[in-house]
């Protein structure tokens, strides 16, 4: 029988020549999978036909764009996912909603074999990689381009001399992957990293430069999730495509860094995501006013290994599934509104409300009104402090003590 070998599928020009590249290297059938994850441009029946015109026996499409935004998007969200404090891990949550469908294709036409596009210096090919073994450890993983030696230019060449229907030439120079939290460019002129993005770079934010009249929204969460703007039920999607079109409008959302690959590349990285930072300003700081100051804090450590973690491939690890536990929990009190105005690349928080925050206006007020007991400070800084004091204490008995006249005269 054929060996079956299971393609993830774009519809670009990458992976449609794969589909025949993987035939003649190995012999066997392959069966494309293509998931809508919110990437827009053509709809699943087109990839479908076009899998098929290229040579693929078989072609697995999905629509998992709820799924996405769900499971994936809000995970993301509610941990305030930012890697290098920049990035909203735009491509690394989506791989592993792909990855399920890749195995969910493998299993049912009875494949031993999922291959992908990634280079060999990239960080999908771990994304991808690891994500397949850790749900079905009994499949190996294939690349083209880093496996069967299939180049860019090879590729362009293989689809000139057999015809097939794809629209990428070496007129595009960029490398795109979009999903609805994002969109992320690379190569071409962007290797350099003294030149700047010019226009043609960006599509899901306009020129913040030249902005329209300022936009105010307010954002409702249910412990955690948005659940409504401007009073208007939405799903999580609808969240997210409504703020990527009102927060694009302003050219929020621009995001060029140079990034750490997980393979230990510098990378310079474009990304566009509009919706997902305005969520993200807006879950701060209804977490600001509902989390304990101590579980914030700790929130943040989680948060930043959690990110790592996702980036890094390791989504379906031991260790992520822990600390979405804790993440879960800290979610409990996240209920509210915040308002906030889009304008000029910026989303700018101007209102908080919640009926399960921590605020205390009696507490915090210096008018009338205010209940707090001044007189219980001096007491409490006694105690606060005694550490530190009675190591000062020492350190004057020993001849340490800071000295005060260290510096003087110096400009």
């Amino acid at each position: 029988m054929t060996e079956k070998i299971v393609l993830a599928y774009s519809g670009g020009l990458d992976t449609s020549v794969a589909i025949g590249w993987i035939h003649d290297a190995t012999g066997a059938d392959v069966i494309a999978c293509a998931v809508d994850v919110g990437q827009g441009g053509e709809d699943l029946e087109v990839i479908r036909q076009r899998a098929l015109d290229c040579g693929a026996v078989e072609a697995y499409v999905a629509d998992a764009r709820d799924e996405f935004a769900d499971e994936y998007c809000m995970a993301a969200l509610q941990a305030n996912s930012l890697y290098m404090d920049a990035y909203p891990n735009v491509s690394a949550i989506s791989r592993p909603v792909i990855t399920k469908h890749l195995v969910k294709a493998a299993k049912k036409f009875g494949a031993t074999t999922v291959a992908h596009g990634c280079t060999g210096k990239g960080n999908d090919q771990v994304r991808f990689e690891v994500s397949i073994t850790s749900l079905a450890p009994e499949l190996k993983c294939i690349a083209p381009v880093r496996d069967l030696a299939l180049t860019r230019d090879k590729a362009i060449e293989y689809a000139e001399r057999k015809g097939l229907p794809i629209e990428t030439t070496k007129h595009n120079p960029f490398s795109i992957d979009q999903n609805v939290w994002g969109r992320a460019i690379e190569t071409g002129f962007l290797e350099d990293i003294w030149n700047e993005p010019t226009k043609d770079v960006f599509s899901y934010t306009d020129d913040p430069a030249f902005p329209p009249v300022a936009d105010e929204v307010v954002i409702s969460f249910e412990r955690g999730i948005p659940v409504a703007i401007d009073g208007r039920k939405v799903s999580a999607l609808e969240a997210i495509q409504e703020l990527n079109r009102r927060a694009g409008a302003q050219g929020i959302g621009r995001i060029d860094i140079v990034e750490d690959r997980l393979v230990g590349i510098k990378s310079r990285e474009v990304y566009e995501a509009p919706g997902a930072m305005t969520l993200i300003t807006a879950h701060q700081e209804l977490e600001r006013v509902t989390l304990e100051r101590e579980q914030a804090r700790f929130k943040r450590t989680v948060s930043d290994r959690w990110t790592d973690l996702v980036y890094d491939g390791q989504w379906f690890s031991p260790l992520k599934k822990s600390l979405d536990a804790f993440i879960a929990d800290t979610q409990r009190y996240v209920s509210g509104d915040i308002r906030m105005t889009l304008h000029g690349g910026r989303a700018t928080v101007t209102g908080r409300r919640t009926e399960t925050g921590l605020y205390d206006f009696h507490l915090a007020t210096y008018d009338e009104g205010d209940t707090f007991d001044q007189g219980s400070a001096r007491g409490f800084i006694d105690i606060y402090g005694l550490a530190a004091k009675q190591a000062a204490a020492r350190d004057v008995a020993f001849g340490n003590g800071e000295d005060l006249d260290a510096g003087e005269g110096r400009a």
